[in-house]
C-alpha cells in the first residue's frame, strides 16, 4: 500500500459538498452557501461543478477558497486538478478523471481524495497516492444525473477492511442514516442536499451545519 503524502491529515467527520446543480434547484448562491456552512462549523468544503468552468464559476470558486482560508478550513475542488492548483486547493477525483498519480504532478502535496464504487476499485485505491477514499453511493442520490448503483451499508462495512485511509461515505446521506455509516466504519460522511433546509436561507444552512456537527459528536 502506498502512503499518502499528508500522513497527519485528519478528515473532519462532516464533509459538506457545494454542488452547483443542487444550488440551482434550491435557487441559492454557492458562495453564500459556503459562507453559511463555514459559519456553522464546517472544517472541510468541496466545490463541485460538473459543467463548463466559465470565468464566473472560477470566480465563485476563488471566493470560496478565500472563505475557507479565513476559516482555517480545507478547500477541495471536484475533478479539476488544474483549477485546484490555481486556487491552492485540494482536489477530489473519480474513476474517469485524471489518475491520482497525474493529479499529484499538478497539485503536488495538497490533499487528494478518490471516489470508489465497488470492492475492486477500493482494492486498487490502496496503491494510489491519495489522502482519503470515498465510497458510494451508499443510498439513493439525486445529486447526479447518472449515479453509480447504490452499494448499501453492508458493502461500506466490507470495504472498511480494505483500506487504512480515511473513508468517506457518500450518496444520499441524511442526518437520519448517517449514524449507520459511522457504525459501518466511515470516518466521515459527505453531505449535499442534506445540508440545505427548505426554505434555503443563510441562517437555515448555518443552523443545519451546526446540527450536523453536534450529531457527529
Amino acid at each position: 500500500m502506498r502512503s499518502p503524502l499528508n500522513a497527519a491529515f485528519v478528515l473532519p467527520r462532516i464533509y459538506p459538498i457545494v454542488d452547483t446543480g443542487t444550488m440551482e434547484r434550491f435557487e441559492f448562491d454557492p458562495v453564500e452557501c459556503a459562507d453559511a456552512l463555514l459559519n456553522g462549523g464546517a472544517r472541510i468544503l468541496q466545490f463541485r461543478h460538473k459543467g463548463f468552468w466559465s470565468r464566473e464559476i472560477f470566480e465563485k470558486a476563488s471566493e470560496m477558497a478565500k472563505l475557507c482560508g479565513k476559516a482555517s478550513a480545507i478547500f477541495v475542488v471536484n475533478d479539476r486538478a488544474d483549477y485546484a492548483a490555481l486556487l491552492d486547493a485540494g482536489v477530489h477525483v473519480g474513476q474517469e478523471d485524471l489518475t491520482p498519480d497525474d493529479v499529484r504532478r499538478v497539485i503536488g502535496s495538497r490533499i487528494v481524495g478518490y471516489s470508489t464504487h465497488n470492492m475492486e476499485q477500493m482494492r486498487r485505491a490502496a496503491d494510489e497516492p491519495v489522502d482519503y477514499v470515498a465510497f458510494g453511493p451508499i443510498f439513493g442520490t439525486a445529486s447526479k444525473d447518472r449515479p453509480d448503483p447504490t452499494v448499501g451499508v453492508e458493502a461500506l462495512r466490507e470495504v472498511r477492511e480494505l483500506t487504512e485511509r480515511p473513508l468517506v461515505a457518500i450518496g444520499g446521506i441524511t442526518m437520519e442514516n448517517a449514524p449507520l455509516c459511522f457504525r459501518a466504519g466511515a470516518d466521515s460522511v459527505a453531505v449535499i442536499s442534506g445540508m440545505l433546509p427548505t426554505p434555503c436561507t443563510p441562517r437555515g444552512i448555518r443552523e443545519r451545519m451546526q446540527q450536523w456537527v453536534r450529531a457527529a459528536g
